[in-house]
């Protein structure tokens, strides 16, 4: 479910105690909602978008049908509902067995799967898709504020997602474009670029592309897994055939994506380097999900040290005048993953004596209307130790900060301080730590911030 905020006290007075799990009956309530398969899956009516007639038929064997439908929201504005099925926690009512919430740094977060078939209606102003929720907190109530992650697999009508389009994307098998807002939480959307009835995807494949852009966090958690319609406009005949979430990985793909070839790096400085490599290729059906980023220091073991959907990547808050030496190895959709590449080497630039207090910013991605500058590092050029940390920076005009992570952020007129949170502030000689933050702009301006300064 998506926008729930501006329903929220509505939906606690009224939300209705889920019916028995062997009952498999027709709701009309707005917010009734009955248990599957013994508890496994909860199906919600969820009409949290308008006062309009809608009813579901649940199957007991894990789906729904929409079998009445009078919507007919304006296409500018929010869609009348969301009736799906889901597994995990959504406004305190839990499903049994799915190990949500999950930390997206779990070893078993790798493993979470799912799938789903659909049928369309031929008429009728629609989106069908995943709403996958992450919250900072194991959260099993309330709204999460982390991300909401949507898979489109369809839409019908002249809808679109929430916030901007940021570029394209081929995971699991297939294009997406990619869709980035924030309504006090981040929004990103993956839509289909030709329509599709099914999916079975592993939840990292898009997630790692979340991670990979700034827009989530490994710290986060995943509260719920879910699939269903958005109707605006009409919806019966909407069905979904099948659902499925597992934890233990499944699919039948077991073939690794191939090694990816030519890394190289470029563009090295005392403190990062950025690499790059010719792009793998995946038989197996799961389609490629990513890349690792794997590191050396001085004749030692390899370490992973990064995560990214593209064939590039920066890695920052390097020691200067030091040698690293790196992998690369691809990742598809069922955890398959490839052999590491030949490695390459990038020696740091010698350090620039820059003060005591050093910093790096690095922009990660950027669109019409915003960027995501990440890291922003923190490097203690000292001899000595410091225990908190502060940096200075200047937003072009008309600029203005969105969200931030790894510090505390105030503004006044163009000009913006973070200082160091209480886990980051120290800093031994030679130590570096990292913040990061997301601004909007005017369309029309392509500035970025500038005048970094730092101080302990």
């Amino acid at each position: 479910m998506r926008r729930l905020y501006l329903f929220v006290g509505f939906l606690l007075a009224t939300f209705i105690v889920a019916a028995p799990a062997e009952a498999a009956p027709v709701i009309c309530e707005k917010y009734g909602s009955t248990s599957v398969q013994s508890g496994r899956y909860i199906v919600q009516n969820n009409v949290w978008g308008a006062d309009t007639a809608q009813c579901i038929d649940v199957d007991q064997s894990g789906g729904f049908t929409v079998t009445q439908s009078a919507h007919n929201n304006s296409t500018s504005g929010a869609p009348a509902g969301y009736p799906s099925i889901y597994a995990g926690c959504h406004y305190a009512n839990c499903t049994t067995g799915s190990g949500l919430p999950m930390q997206a740094s779990a070893s078993g977060f790798g493993n979470l799967r799912s799938g789903v078939r659909m049928t369309y209606p031929g008429s009728g102003t629609y989106n069908a898709s995943y709403d996958l929720w992450f919250d900072p907190t194991p959260r099993t109530d309330g709204q999460n504020t982390g991300a909401e992650l949507m898979i489109w697999l369809n839409r019908q009508g002249s809808i679109q997602p929430i916030g901007n389009r940021v570029g394209t994307v081929n995971l699991a098998g297939s294009s997406w474009e990619v869709w980035f807002g924030n309504i006090g939480w981040n929004v990103i959307s993956y839509v289909r670029t030709s329509p599709a009835t099914s999916i079975d995807f592993a939840i990292d494949t898009f997630y790692a592309d979340v991670v990979s852009r700034g827009y989530g966090q490994r710290s986060w958690y995943l509260t719920s897994v879910q699939a269903g319609f958005e109707p605006w406009i009409g919806g019966a005949g909407l069905a979904v055939d099948d659902f499925s979430f597992t934890t233990t990985g499944g699919g039948t793909d077991t073939t690794p994506p191939t090694t990816p070839s030519g890394l190289r790096t470029a563009n090295t400085t005392a403190t990062a380097t950025t690499l790059s490599w010719n792009a793998a290729t995946d038989s197996g059906g799961s389609g490629l999900a990513g890349y690792d980023i794997l590191r050396s220091t001085g004749g030692g073991a390899y370490t992973q040290v990064g995560t990214t959907a593209s064939t590039s990547f920066t890695n920052t808050g390097l020691t200067p005048a030091t040698t690293y030496s790196y992998r690369v190895r691809a990742r598809d959709g069922a955890g398959n993953t490839s052999p590491e590449s030949a490695a390459v080497t990038a020696t740091t630039l010698p350090g620039s004596g820059g003060g005591d207090c050093e910093v790096t910013p690095s922009t990660q991605t950027s669109w019409s209307t915003g960027y995501v500058i990440q890291p922003v590092t923190v490097t203690n050029g000292s001899s000595s130790g410091a225990s908190r940390w502060s940096v200075t920076f200047t937003l072009p005009a008309g600029h203005a900060i969105a969200g931030s992570w790894g510090a505390t952020l105030t503004t006044s007129g163009q000009t913006v301080t973070a200082t160091s949170l209480p886990y980051n502030g120290t800093l031994a000689p030679g130590a570096s730590t990292t913040f990061g933050f997301q601004a909007t702009r005017p369309a029309s301006s392509t500035q970025l911030p500038s005048g970094y300064t730092c101080a302990f």
